[in-house]
């Protein structure tokens, strides 16, 4: 009758052929197996290697004699499986040393092998290796004992040896390999080299390791080199990995640890052919975490629960009144044997493969290779503990949520239905963020929030025209927050967001700037009256200049822009969202400036009085000109301003510090146009062009009245007339507003040469094309036939016959086209390119023709159905303001 271990090592043979070639090479071992010495064969094992020079050799030699002696101990049971996990464990810790050992005395011959250590962590740290394991080691140095070469850096030498280390272990011959070496486990292991100096590891787990880092060290040891440095440095980080506090905070990251695992399986793989013993539902990898997250909740304050190997933490647990002692038993039943398996599909073919074969005829060899009679009774074996542990594993998730899965296939299929076009690279950016990638979600709370909002985000964001741009942005804005907690809570108090968010982050690339800079600017969106039109300039002007008790001028700044920018935030997404007409839009954006504009202003008058005082009988006043003055701006208009001042000119201010007259009013324009351009904490708030000043750069910043009426009577330039249509008091007191408005009505209104006009603007614009071509078919502003020709058109006509004056551009072309000054289609097609305009600046900011994703946001924002009939539309819009230029321009 056969021996047991004479009928394991038939098996072996007959269903293993990586341990039937190694009992082939090594018979002398198999024959030892046969004879129930295993120490015998063992010790035969790690004699393989001896008397070959070459370390890498020896030691894959070692490997395989030792693979063969354990596994046929295995099999024929004369090994418990904690001895062989143990064995495989130690033989990585003595290739390890010897790998050390060579490596350095390559370098530096006759050196101790000194100041480099390797931390074994997740089996091999536990001593747990099964037969196809990798290795996921963290390798440390000492620069103050590593021997080195004389012009040796340290950090090279390290890398340098490392790097050997690495290749002996994973080199192959006709022998195999010794180990694969996966070194990714290190911190920030995209950017850091492969060994690192132990202080800087140490500054790594103390401030800003991530949660996954603190159950990966649950198991590390120092397991070869030097090993005393290796202690010290996870004495050295002991605090980290064992939290004696436990807050709510680390409670919620172990959980979403726990889903890391458990999520997995969620979908739906059922247990059977193909399961996966190490990450299936009910697997290895649930025990361990089960084990794993209730030693986080209590290690830090029961040193006895910090055992690394998993059967030795279950036990302890148990015997603590931590987990129930029956389920305990359940588990490490359950471990021993899904182990046990998962070896014996590795040696089959010494693979690293967890699976359970999908074919019948593999699926049976494995069965027959441990003993049973085929791949059914292998199932039936195995599925009593595998459902054991699945509800087991289930209870550390009882109550939660439903949330977005954490299984790579489940995400893909659920960002697919959302209607995300690339659901693998959004999977990898959701991964990005899980994993506290972008530093904002650095902090479990921060993971906790977006683990909220993440189904509705999901949800929003695939609603969107291009679902990966509105991810890639919001990972944009993400990854510029000092924190992402708050925007989080937002989305999830108010789900409706999220699709604005979607639209502005497609849409809008200057808002979704903003959003970045600003999540508050959400807030302003939740009521409903976000949608109104704007309020009256007067009170705007009170909203926004309103001081809180405390603020000094500086904040009043500051509070400023965050008003305004809310407003102008709102604003533009109103017209993403077609909650309003983009001209309606535009008429906003403007009263909304000239109330920043008046509030400021006040402001730094007040600022300004109290060191220098007034200027008995005088006063600031400011004209605006360009899209202000015609009370139509875009999201990224200028501010075209003229500084005046009534009053006599040669009068000083009777303050601390008094200034001449035109000194004070030139100082205090200077810090208006700081006051309204100067970035704060808050951000910028408007650009201020004062180049139509009399004389433009070379004149002074702020000039009298009379200087100013003067000015414009006897030497302004045709062009600064035209500029002059456009014109409108926006601050002074009312009197001095009303003597500039007659000043313009005035000079708008004097007789003039037509010819000479003509031919002035004819050369302008010329000088303008040249100097300022357009940037493509679609700057609707530049480009011929545009809203430039369309206002040279109206402007001309304006002067030429001194009527139709109004600084708003469409109520100027509806007063000559009644007076039978300009066609009527001229109105219509300056309302499209108008419309156009404030929606290109704020759709495609740098110009050029908007993404297709926008373009039917463009079109119906526009009045037309599509983009092909926008186009249609542009054009023949341009071609009206063509003609009409040409019909002007030609004095007709």
């Amino acid at each position: 009758m056969m021996s047991a271990p004479s009928v394991a090592i038939d098996r072996a043979f007959a269903h293993a052929p990586f341990l039937r070639r190694a009992a082939e090479r090594w018979p002398g071992i198999a024959a030892l197996i046969a004879a129930g010495d295993v120490a015998g064969a063992l010790a035969a094992a790690r004699q393989a290697g001896e008397g070959e020079e070459d370390v890498g050799r020896a030691l894959r030699r070692q490997r395989q004699a030792l693979a063969l002696a354990v596994g046929l101990a295995d099999l024929a049971g004369l090994m418990p499986f904690e001895e062989v996990v143990g064995t495989l464990s130690d033989f990585a810790d003595h290739a390890l040393d010897r790998a050390i050992a060579a490596a350095i005395a390559e370098r530096t011959p006759g050196e101790e092998p000194r100041g480099f250590a390797v931390l074994g962590l997740g089996k091999h740290g536990s001593r747990e290796l099964n037969y196809s394991s990798d290795i996921d080691p963290i390798l440390i140095f000492d620069p103050q004992t590593l021997p080195q070469r004389e012009r040796d850096e340290p950090i090279e030498a390290a890398v340098r040896i490392g790097k050997r280390v690495v290749e002996l272990l994973q080199a192959r011959d006709d022998a195999g390999y010794v180990f694969r070496v996966d070194l990714r486990l290190r911190p920030s292991p995209e950017a850091t080299p492969i060994v690192l100096p132990v202080e800087a590891a140490i500054s790594y787990y103390e401030s800003s390791a991530l949660p996954w880092e603190r159950a990966a060290f649950i198991r590390a040891r120092a397991a070869a080199g030097d090993k005393a440095l290796g202690e010290e440095f996870l004495a050295a980080i002991r605090p980290f990995v064992w939290r004696r506090a436990l807050d709510y905070g680390a409670l919620r990251e172990i959980r979403a640890l726990s889903r890391r695992i458990r999520d997995h399986h969620s979908q739906g793989q059922s247990f059977g052919p193909g399961f996966d013993l190490k990450r299936g539902r009910g697997g290895i990898r649930e025990i361990e975490f089960f084990a794993q997250i209730h030693q986080l909740i209590h290690g830090g304050r029961e040193p006895a629960l910090r055992a690394p190997a998993t059967l030795d933490a279950l036990a302890a647990l148990a015997a603590a009144g931590r987990i129930d002692g029956g389920e305990a038993a359940v588990l490490a039943d359950a471990y021993r044997l899904e182990r046990t398996i998962e070896h014996r599909l590795q040696m089959v073919e010494d693979q690293q493969t967890h699976s359970l074969p999908r074919q019948p005829e593999a699926l049976d060899n494995v069965a027959r290779l441990h003993g049973v009679e085929d791949g059914g009774a292998l199932l039936a074996l195995l599925r009593p503990h595998v459902e054991a542990v699945g509800r087991i594993y289930d209870s550390l998730d009882e109550g939660r949520p439903e949330g977005l899965s954490h299984d790579a296939d489940l995400i893909e299929a659920a960002l697919s239905a959302a209607g995300f076009p690339d659901a693998p690279a959004a999977r990898a950016r959701i991964e990005s963020w899980r994993s506290g990638g972008p530093r904002p979600l650095r902090s479990p709370a921060a993971r906790e929030a977006l683990e909220a909002v993440l189904p509705g985000l999901v949800r929003a964001l695939g609603q969107a025209p291009d679902p990966n741009v509105a991810l890639n942005r919001f990972d944009d804005i993400v990854s510029r927050l000092p924190s992402a907690i708050n925007l989080f809570r937002l989305l999830e108090a108010r789900p409706a967001l999220a699709k604005m968010v979607a639209d502005v982050l497609v849409h809008a690339p200057t808002l979704a700037e903003a959003l970045g800079r600003r999540p508050t600017l959400l807030d302003g969106l939740i009521d409903a009256s976000a949608f109104d039109p704007p309020a009256s300039v007067a009170d705007l002007v009170r909203e926004i200049g309103q001081a809180e008790p405390g603020d000094d001028y500086q904040m009043l700044l500051d509070r400023a822009r965050q008003r305004v920018g809310e407003k102008r935030f709102a604003l533009g997404v109103q017209l993403i969202e077609r909650a309003s007409d983009p001209l309606d839009v535009s008429h906003g954006y403007a009263r909304v400036a000239e109330a920043a504009l008046v509030a400021l202003v006040d402001a730094t008058v007040a600022e300004f009085e109290a060191a220098h005082g007034r200027v008995p009988g005088g006063g600031l006043a400011i004209l605006a000109l360009g899209r202000l003055g015609g009370a139509a701006l875009t999201h990224a208009s200028d501010l075209d301003l003229i500084y005046l001042f009534d009053g006599d000119h040669i009068a000083e201010s009777d303050g601390a510090k008094p200034l001449g007259a035109t000194q004070y009013y030139n100082r205090l324009a200077q810090r208006v146009t700081a006051a309204l351009s100067v970035p704060t904490a808050s951000g910028p708030l408007y650009e201020v062009d004062t180049r139509l000043r009399p004389s433009g750069a070379q004149g002074l910043l702020a000039v009298s009245v009379d200087s100013f009426a003067q000015y414009q009577r006897d030497s302004a330039w045709t062009w600064e007339h035209m500029a002059l249509t456009r014109a409108r008091p926006v601050y002074g007191r009312p009197d001095v507003r009303a003597a500039i408005a007659g000043i313009i009505a005035d000079t708008l209104g004097a007789p003039r040469d037509a010819g000479q006009l003509i031919a002035d603007a004819v050369k302008m614009r010329g000088e303008m094309a040249r100097h300022k071509p357009p940037s493509g078919p679609f700057d609707v502003k530049l480009i011929e036939g545009g809203l430039v020709d369309c206002e040279f058109a109206v402007h001309v006509q304006q002067l030429r016959h001194r009527t139709g004056f109004d600084p708003r551009l469409g109520e100027a072309i509806r007063m000559l086209v009644d007076d039978g000054l300009l066609s009527s289609d001229l109105a219509v097609a300056h309302a499209l390119l108008a419309r156009m305009l404030v929606t290109f600046r704020l759709v495609s900011p740098r110009g050029g023709e908007p993404l297709p994703v926008s373009r039917p946001l463009v079109a119906e924002a526009c009045g037309q159905p599509n983009w092909d009939a926008l186009v249609i539309a542009y054009d023949a819009a341009r071609a009206v303001v063509r003609d009409e230029w040409a019909r002007v321009s030609a004095g007709a």
